[in-house]
């Protein structure tokens, strides 16, 4: 499964797929980079609903685009993460540069 993304007002929604690792996460970062810099994008939400399993390759996603949306103001939200992924996340120390919303 791979990730969906779709802009909604001035946010860029990323589904995020079942699996993030390192052989899917340099192209989510690629699409994400495309719709930031094409889009009229202030804020990226990555949605980890159906995320089940994901190694240090996706918290270098969220860092990536947490580089690229601060430099216009924007923010980086983490939503329906299950408690595995919340608590990478929090180990991280990802919660420092984006918001986790349960």
């Amino acid at each position: 499964m791979v990730e969906e993304m779709k802009v909604e007002k001035e946010y860029l929604m990323i589904k995020m797929p079942e699996e993030i690792d390192h052989h899917n996460s340099v192209e989510i970062g690629k699409r994400a980079d495309r719709f930031i810099l094409s889009e009229k994008i202030e804020h990226v939400v990555f949605d980890f609903e159906k995320t089940r399993f994901m190694d240090s390759s996706g918290i270098g996603i969220l860092i990536g685009r947490y580089k690229r949306i601060s430099c216009f103001g924007g923010k980086v939200f983490a939503v329906h993460a299950d408690r595995q992924i919340k608590r990478l996340l929090l180990l991280s120390g990802l919660e420092k540069i984006v918001e986790i919303m349960d």
